[in-house]
């Protein structure tokens, strides 16, 4: 059964209903096909594209949706149901959009976001290293300034869509100067100097490549600089809050769909002559994952109605993160555990929801940096 949802108005109810029909149509039916290929669906996203479904959240003057926060990441979480590979993709790239949206210039605004949002591109978000991970200030590539120019060296680490994508949002180097030091850059994929590693060989979203990315001496126009130099990391920072948010709701997807398979599974599988759900140790277990996918929504929700009103939002995107993907690993492997034997094979998706929730945990700043940016928002005045 579809999720009942307290929508805003007829417009969001409408763009729910489409999303609906795209991910039960389009999507579902061809995910673990996928996934066990590992091969991205770049045709999928094309048609969320043309739907109207990569620019959401951002201005109507640019081709964007307008949407209010608290609809777009319901949407996230529908895709996410059927797909999350596909999830995931919309969020990093609405995440890749973010700091041209919010910090660019007007006149950088109407030249690049258009095409980025429009449905034809697909963004990445570059801001890891191999040795800077939860501590971003510790990257190092380097963006040197040259004439009119960013010289760019160094390598990136666990980029989504890397290799892939039309353009990066880049956080380097620019000066020694600490946290102060890092500024953003818009890169074109097609820079020369700049390439892609081989994919990692992952436990789950194995259809969504992650790479490194490598630049050599790779010139991106001084006009792509986003903001400030020095600024890229207050950019990074929103950006992820923003993301988080999204992490969150894709969880959801990812346990709604977890718990609906077991309910299912649970109605129609009988043992000692009657079906398995009119059992109480079943029917704890199937109430405990509803009672958390209910929780983890909740907490999601409560952030982006914040972010719609202007309101602080990081502890509450934190939280979200936090409480929702650790939702999804928990009803995922009770996911398994309802099927039996059964979840624990292909002939059921229930294995893979339990290994695409665990990277849940781990991106976008892990479940343990969540804790302690918590704890330093109780710890203000």
């Amino acid at each position: 059964m579809p999720v009942e949802r307290l929508l805003p108005n007829s417009e969001a109810t409408d763009l729910l209903a489409l999303t609906r029909e795209i991910a039960c149509a389009e999507l579902a039916p061809r995910a673990a096909g996928n996934e066990a290929a590992e091969k991205f669906p770049r045709d999928a996203f094309r048609l969320l594209g043309e739907a109207g479904f990569l620019g959401l959240p951002y201005y109507e003057e640019h081709g964007g949706g307008a949407q209010p926060y608290e609809v777009y990441l319901q949407v996230l979480e529908e895709l996410s149901s059927a797909w999350m590979t596909v999830g995931v993709g919309l969020s990093v790239h609405t995440m890749s959009c973010y700091p041209l949206a919010n910090f660019g210039s007007a006149e950088q605004r109407s030249r690049w976001l258009p095409g980025m949002i429009g449905g034809e591109l697909l963004g990445a978000y570059a801001l890891s290293e191999p040795h800077a991970g939860s501590d971003a200030a510790a990257l190092n590539t380097r963006a040197v300034r040259q004439d009119d120019s960013y010289a760019v060296n160094g390598a990136k680490a666990w980029i989504t869509h890397g290799g892939i994508a039309d353009f990066y949002t880049l956080m380097a180097r620019t000066s020694d100067d600490g946290p102060l030091g890092i500024s953003c850059l818009l890169v074109d994929a097609a820079t020369p100097g700049l390439s892609a590693g081989p994919p990692e060989h992952k436990m789950g979203l194995t259809g969504s490549p992650t790479t490194p990315l490598y630049f050599e001496d790779a010139r991106v126009p001084a006009e792509r600089l986003v903001g400030s130099e020095g600024q890229g990391l207050k950019i990074a920072l929103s950006a992820l809050d923003s993301g988080r948010l999204g992490i969150a709701a894709c969880a959801v997807g990812l346990a709604q769909a977890a718990l609906d398979l077991a309910v299912d599974y649970a109605k129609k599988r009988q043992q000692f002559g009657r079906p398995i759900i009119e059992f109480q140790g079943l029917e704890f277990l199937l109430a405990d994952m509803a009672a958390a996918v209910h929780s983890a929504r909740a907490t999601y929700l409560d952030g982006a109605r914040r972010r719609d009103a202007g309101l602080p939002f990081g502890q509450q995107a934190s939280v979200a993160k936090l409480v929702a993907t650790d939702a999804a690993m928990k009803v995922t492997t009770d996911a398994v555990q309802v099927l039996g034997g059964a979840g624990y094979t292909r002939d059921f998706p229930a294995e893979r929801y339990m290994r695409e929730a665990k990277v849940l945990q781990i991106f976008e700043g892990t479940n343990q940096i969540q804790r302690m940016l918590i704890a330093r928002h109780l710890a203000k005045p």
